[in-house]
């Protein structure tokens, strides 16, 4: 059976190469973005794989409530049948939170929370009328431990993780299976706009250390691709986990936070930042 995907910020990163490998593999993806100038790569690539009859733009902007409505209303005058929602659309707000104002974590939530489950509610009549259905969000090693200059949006990832806790208990009873995503460092835009923000117009031998080890991480990052094969490995499950941590070191800090005390971490962080 034909299976059709809703996949948020589509326009680069995990969610451009997810819409990808599940269109090659016989998805039909209605890949949404905020500003649907940006859908040149993702077609380009899709037309050299051969996929882009099965790639459909959308245009959708998760912090603006008549614009997911009106996508809401594009699939019910279509018909179409939604079986699996990707929560993929975020950014990373960087800045120490001395420096950060509330406007700043607010425009974070709005996006990274507040839009997915904008979404997700918006979505889920349509999701609930489809045998098997899940919903995949898109988390972060952020979500697991708090980083120095990196407030906002490791907050935001927090308050993702509960969310999805909680909504993959509520739809257990309707069969809906919720996933979260968690990868290390990898090389998408979310860390060049977010090492963007951070370059703070004043002298602090912390923001130095955070942003060179920041620009390190993001040039040691791994390929995107293998969070997108890991997306469709998700997809195919009949029986998907709740956590998947994914990239360099993802395990190893979600077995780490769980069983070492907090002073240890503390420590090897402060460690790596001199």
């Amino acid at each position: 059976m034909e299976k059709n995907v809703l996949i948020t910020g589509s326009s680069s990163g995990f969610g451009m190469y997810s819409a990808l490998e599940l269109a090659k593999c016989g998805y039909t993806i209605y890949a949404s973005m905020r500003n649907v100038e940006k859908q040149t790569q993702l077609m380009e690539e899709a037309e050299r794989y051969q996929a882009q009859e099965r790639i459909h733009i959308l245009q959708m902007d998760i912090t603006d409530e008549k614009s997911v409505q009106q996508a809401l209303a594009f699939f019910k005058k279509q018909n179409i049948h939604l079986h699996i929602l990707i929560n993929n659309a975020g950014y990373c707000e960087g800045g120490l939170i001395e420096d950060l104002h509330v406007e700043d974590y607010i425009r974070q939530f709005d996006t990274n929370v507040f839009g997915a489950i904008r979404v997700t509610q918006t979505f889920l009549p349509l999701l609930k009328k489809s045998i098997g259905a899940k919903i995949i969000n898109i988390s972060s090693v952020s979500g697991m431990i708090g980083m120095p200059g990196m407030s906002a949006y490791c907050s935001s990832k927090f308050a993702l993780e509960g969310f999805s806790e909680s909504l993959r208990l509520e739809l257990r009873q309707d069969q809906i299976d919720v996933s979260i995503v968690q990868p290390a460092s990898f090389k998408t835009k979310i860390w060049e706009k977010g090492l963007e923000n951070f370059q703070i117009d004043r002298e602090s031998s912390l923001i130095g250390s955070i942003y060179k080890y920041a620009n390190q991480s993001y040039q040691n990052g791994d390929d995107p691709l293998k969070v997108a094969k890991l997306i469709v490995q998700i997809c195919n499950s009949r029986h998907p986990k709740l956590r998947y941590p994914i990239g360099k070191g993802a395990k190893t800090l979600d077995v780490s936070k769980k069983v070492f005390p907090w002073k240890w971490i503390e420590k090897v962080v402060h460690n790596r930042l001199k």
